[in-house]
């Protein structure tokens, strides 16, 4: 299994830092090439606002509990640029 190099995970720290709750999940759905980013479980959601192109933070009584990020892998292409 091929692991991405420590040092990008690294790079994370300082957005990680600033997690509500210092807790963070995130999956990939790579068929519908999706990234979820979630601040609690359960995730569910009440509600939500596109914040980008392709990005939607979800809500949950007024308060961010995650992000969706659409068309993931062109996302992290445009990154890695």
């Amino acid at each position: 299994m091929a692991l991405a190099p420590y040092e990008e995970y690294l790079r994370l720290l300082p957005a990680l830092a600033e997690v509500p709750g210092r807790a963070i999940w995130v999956s990939y759905d790579e068929e519908a090439d999706v990234l979820y980013v979630n601040f609690r479980r359960p995730a569910v959601a009440d509600g939500g606002d596109e914040i980008a192109e392709d990005v939607i933070a979800r809500t949950s009584g007024g308060e961010i509990i995650g992000y969706t990020i659409l068309n993931a892998s062109h996302h992290a292409a445009s990154v890695s640029e």
